[in-house]
């Protein structure tokens, strides 16, 4: 008989006892043990044009006060075009451009030169330069109020310090000087004093004040209780027969988000001013107090909004979560978030109402009129000034211009924002449009520039002519008699 038929047969395995079945196998997050789930409002981000039309307006602004900042650093805010040649990666230009005709693209801005044989710099208009002056002089008389800021920036961190290097990154956001360490954080020691870290300097608070330990949330609330109060007066007090979830204007969201947000804003509100140091990583308590936080350095802005990486730099000092964006954008009753851009920017929802700040304070003001004078024409419109039906006109066609270039906007493209803009300011010329030198800097940069009213070069107008059957050739039609028979030339 074969050997294989004495073995026996495989019998099923003897069941084990439940407690040692317990012991042998114990329940994991990923074997029978049930997830936490916490009230989260996890919304699908949705594209809205009004906030992503603040990007688009300001790029080129971005480019001019960009190179307004490298010519302010040189002895007389005088710079030579050579020297600014040197500041390309800092511009965000990677391929070679004429920079001279970059610079002419903004005649209310910069004016360029001719000092000396073939020597062209640029400077200031004298608009510019008295704009630039007020900014300079609106900065060092608020500098109360940047004091301020300061102080509650360091008094919602958890130990109380953080980088100056890091502050450095919101100093423009913020509105401090330009040098605010070696101002403010020296001219103060009742409020904070300058200590060394592992990473680099850094600001410390040294007086606790407990009248700055108050939102902007907190106040905005105190305001709309006030209000209420006023208008029970006015109509039949009765409760509300459910929860009402007041979402801002324009925001589109399904029952289940809605439900979702809701539920979130019924939690306590925890203050960014309060000790967070027992909250647990991922939980919900934490959210809540991140969403408090970074409602809280939004409203510290000057513009109500800032960019995303910025806010990932304070990751240790306020135990942000290592997605940061995703939190925000989970949470689109407070934020938006716009993809416009190199870098993406968050928006302070409330602060906003049709691409505009609600309430603008004086930096904001002069920005605006910094940005009228990037918007200064090289070449006027030939027959005097426009009227104003023109000039709304103008506007409105200019507006709608840009809804329709954000509607088809791509955020796959493959050249950035700045050599895109670029591309547009100097007409669609590639690099092969101009005649280049072995140098870093092109070889007409140092060419006197071409002053004359026509931009445009000489150009050979050919004339077509149609015949009589429509059609259209380079020649003129052949003299014929009423008859059809032809006749010859004059």
């Amino acid at each position: 008989m074969d050997a294989k038929l004495l073995l026996p047969f495989p019998s099923a395995p003897a069941a084990l006892h439940p407690a040692a079945a317990a012991a042998a196998v114990p329940k994991t997050l990923f074997l029978g043990a049930s997830l936490p789930l916490h009230p989260r409002a996890a919304v699908k981000r949705r594209k809205e044009i009004p906030f992503d039309n603040v990007i688009q307006r300001d790029k080129k602004l971005k480019l001019v006060l960009k190179l307004r900042n490298i010519l302010v650093a040189q002895p007389d805010r005088v710079m030579s075009l050579r020297d600014l040649g040197r500041f390309r990666r800092d511009l965000g230009l990677t391929r070679k451009r004429r920079l001279i005709a970059l610079l002419k693209k903004f005649p209310g801005v910069f004016e360029v030169v001719e000092e000396g044989v073939y020597s062209l710099k640029f400077r200031l208009t004298p608009a510019a330069e008295r704009l630039y002056l007020d900014e300079l002089q609106l900065k060092n008389e608020s500098e109360g109020l940047a004091v301020t800021k300061l102080r509650k920036l360091l008094m919602m961190s958890q130990e109380k310090r953080i980088l100056i290097e890091k502050i450095a990154h919101l100093k423009h956001d913020l509105g401090l000087p330009p040098e605010f360490r070696d101002t403010i954080c020296l001219r103060y020691p009742q409020y904070f004093r300058i200590v060394r870290m592992d990473r680099g300097p850094g600001l410390e608070l040294t007086h606790w004040d407990p009248e700055l330990a108050v939102s902007a949330a907190e106040l905005a609330e105190e305001e709309n209780r006030a209000r209420a109060a006023e208008e029970r007066n006015l109509i039949i007090d009765r409760p509300l027969k459910f929860n009402r979830v007041k979402l801002p204007k324009g925001l589109k969201l399904t029952r289940g988000e809605a439900r979702r947000i809701a539920q979130f804003n019924e939690m306590p509100y925890i203050s960014p001013y309060a000790d967070f140091s027992h909250l647990r990583s991922g939980s919900a308590e934490k959210e809540k107090h991140a969403c408090g936080v970074v409602h809280e350095i939004l409203s510290l802005t000057v513009e109500k909004r800032t960019l995303v990486d910025h806010l990932t730099h304070f990751r240790e000092e306020f135990r942000f979560s290592q997605s940061l964006r995703g939190m925000i954008i989970r949470h689109p009753d407070m934020f938006y978030v716009s993809f416009k851009g190199d870098r993406d920017s968050v928006f302070l929802r409330e602060a906003y109402k049709d691409s505009q700040l609600v309430e603008k304070n004086k930096l904001v003001l002069l920005k605006e009129k910094m940005r009228a004078l990037v918007a200064v024409l090289r070449f006027p419109r030939r027959g005097g000034a426009w009227t104003s039906g023109e000039a709304e006109g103008a506007n409105g066609a200019a507006q709608l211009s840009t809804e329709r270039s954000d509607e088809e906007y791509d955020e796959d493209e493959g050249l950035s924002d700045m050599e895109d803009l670029i591309s547009e300011l100097s007409g669609g010329k590639s690099d092969a449009d101009y005649q280049w030198g072995d140098g870093w800097f092109g070889e007409n940069d140092d060419a006197p520039p071409d002053f004359a009213d026509d931009d445009s070069s000489t150009q050979e107008v050919k004339v077509t002519m149609k015949n009589d059957d429509g059609s259209a050739n380079g020649r003129g039609a052949v003299p014929v008699f009423p008859d059809g028979r032809p006749r010859e030339r004059w």
